[in-house]
C-alpha cells in the first residue's frame, strides 16, 4: 500500500523548515523511525524519522527547499522493506549529488535576500532595487522632506499619475515603518543596501534559518533591553592549580575540566545571593518573574553559528557532573543533535571566549534573561600583595545586564561577588 509521508509537527511554534539533507533515495528500503530527512528550522537542526517500514517510491522535496508541517514529502510503499534491508543503502546518502545544492539555494533565494523585509517592516511596501534619485518621480520639496525624516524616497510607492510621489505618500510610508517597529517591540528599521556590484564582483548567499533567527533575536534583545556592561578581574591562580590537579579525574568520568564548570557553580550561588539576576521582566503585565530554579545557558561556537544549550539545575550538580554534561552538550551542538528543549529555559547565560583570546567584550543579554557573563582569556599579571609584587593569573570578566531591573551598583556588587567566589575554589563542590 502506497502511503503519503507528511512532515510531522517539529516542535512548539515551528511551522516549517528548510531541507538540508535527504538521507534516502527512491528505491531505498527504510525501517520505521529510521532518520530520512534533516531540516533546519529557525531554532535547531532536526532529523525526521520515517513513520513506517517500506520502500521509498517517490521523493517530493529537494535539498534547499522549504517544507511545511503537514506537507507530503515522500511516498512510501509499506511492507516492502523486508527483502531489501535499509542498512544496505546506508553508504549511498553521502554519494548523493549534494554539492550543487548550496549553489542552487542562493539562486532560488536571491530575490528575498536582495530586499529582506524584516519583521518590523511587514506593513511597509518595498521595491526590488534602488532607483537613482534623479529618476524618482518626486518634486524637490518631496525629496527634501523625505531626507529630513530619514526616508529613502526611491522606496516610497507613489499614488499620483505615473507613480508620482507626494509628501502624503512619504508620510504614509514612514507611518507604515513606524507601526511595524512598534509592533515588533522597537528597533531601527533596516535600510536598503546600495548596489555593491557597481564597484566590483559580489556574491549573495541566503542566511541559514538559524542565522536568521539569531539575527532577529539579537536585534530584539539589543533594541529592547537597556544594556549596561560592568568589567572586573578575578585571580584564578589557585583555581588553575585545582583544575590541573583534577583534570584527569574529570576525563575518566567523560568530561573535560575547563574553568567553565567552576563558573557555573559560582553563577548558581551568585543568583541565590542576588535574586534579581535570576528573573525576567514581563512589561506587558508590569511584573517581575523570579525563578526558583538555576539553569545556565552556555554559548557554543559551531560551524553554523552560535548555539546556546542550557545546563539545568546547576546548583544540584558537582563539578565533575557539570564537566561531563558540558562536554555532551557541546558535542551535540557541533553535530546538530541538540533538541529545542535543550536550548530553552535559561536563568542566565555564560559565554567564554578565553580559548580564542581577547581581554574584555560587551556580550548581549540573551532575552528573556536579564544578564550574561562574558569571560576572556586569563593572563599572568603583576599584582601587589602584602608589600610584594607577584605574578598572578587574572581572568577578565564582562557582565552585561538589563538596567530596567538591575541598577549599576547591584551589577558591580554581583560581579565583585562572582570574582571573589572564583578566588576561593576550595569552597566549591567537586564531587558533592
Amino acid at each position: 500500500m502506497l502511503t503519503e509521508f507528511k512532515l510531522p509537527t517539529l516542535g512548539e511554534n515551528i511551522a516549517s523548515g528548510v531541507v538540508t539533507k535527504i538521507m534516502v533515495n527512491v528505491g531505498d528500503a527504510v525501517k520505521k523511525d529510521q532518520m530520512v530527512l534533516e531540516l533546519e528550522t529557525d531554532k535547531a537542526v532536526l532529523e525526521v524519522p520515517s513513520p513506517e517500514s517500506g520502500v521509498v517510491k517517490e521523493i517530493l522535496i529537494k535539498t534547499g527547499q522549504a517544507a511545511k508541517v503537514g506537507q507530503v514529502v515522500m511516498k512510501i510503499e509499506a511492507g516492502a522493506a523486508a527483502a531489501k534491508p535499509a542498512a544496505e543503502k546506508a553508504p549511498e546518502p553521502p554519494k548523493k549529488e549534494e554539492p550543487p545544492a548550496p549553489a542552487a539555494k542562493p539562486a532560488a533565494a536571491a530575490p528575498s535576500v536582495q530586499t529582506p523585509p524584516p519583521a518590523s517592516r511587514m506593513e511597509a511596501p518595498s521595491v526590488a532595487s534602488l532607483i537613482p534619485a534623479k529618476d524618482v518621480p518626486a518634486a524637490p520639496s518631496v525629496r527634501k522632506f523625505a531626507r529630513e525624516i530619514g526616508i529613502e524616497v526611491s522606496q516610497v510607492p507613489g499614488s499620483g499619475p505615473k507613480g508620482r510621489i507626494s509628501i502624503e505618500d512619504v508620510k504614509a510610508y514612514a507611518k507604515a515603518i513606524n507601526t511595524g517597529i512598534a509592533r515588533s517591540g522597537g528597533g531601527v528599521a533596516a535600510q536598503p543596501l546600495p548596489d555593491f556590484s557597481k564597484w566590483g564582483t559580489v556574491e549573495r548567499q541566503p542566511l541559514s534559518q538559524l542565522r536568521k533567527k539569531a539575527a532577529e533575536h539579537l536585534t530584539y534583545a539589543w533594541s529592547t533591553i537597556p544594556h549596561v556592561t560592568q568589567f572586573d578581574k578575578a585571580d584564578i591562580t589557585e583555581l588553575e592549580k585545582l583544575r590541573k590537579r583534577f583534570a584527569k579525574k574529570a576525563e575518566s568520568k567523560g568530561g573535560k575540566l575547563t574553568i567553565t564548570p567552576f563558573l557555573l557553580k559560582v553563577l548558581a550561588a551568585a543568583m541565590k545571593a542576588f535574586p534579581q539576576f535570576n528573573a525576567s521582566l514581563d512589561m506587558a503585565r508590569g511584573e517581575v518573574v523570579y525563578k526558583k530554579y538555576f539553569h545556565v545557558g552556555i554559548a557554543v561556537d559551531t560551524d553554523r553559528g552560535l548555539l546556546v544549550p542550557v545546563v539545568r539545575d546547576v546548583d544540584k550538580k558537582n563539578i565533575f557532573e557539570l564537566a561531563t554534561e558540558l562536554n555532551q552538550l557541546a558535542e551535540k551542538a557541533r553535530t546538530r543533535k541538540l533538541t529545542l528543549e535543550e536550548m530553552q529555559g535559561s536563568s542566565i547565560t555564560l559565554t567564554n571566549l578565553g580559548g580564542i583570546g581577547g581581554t574584555y567584550f560587551t556580550p548581549i543579554v540573551n532575552w528573556p534573561d536579564v544578564a550574561i557573563l562574558g569571560v576572556s582569556r586569563g593572563t599572568l599579571e603583576p599584582v601587589y600583595i602584602e608589600n610584594h609584587i607577584v605574578a598572578r593569573l587574572m581572568l577578565p570578566l564582562s557582565l552585561s545586564y538589563d538596567h530596567r531591573l538591575i541598577d549599576g551598583a547591584d551589577g558591580a556588587r554581583f560581579l565583585r561577588w562572582v570574582a571573589e567566589a572564583i578566588q576561593q575554589p576550595l569552597l566549591m563542590e567537586l564531587e558533592g
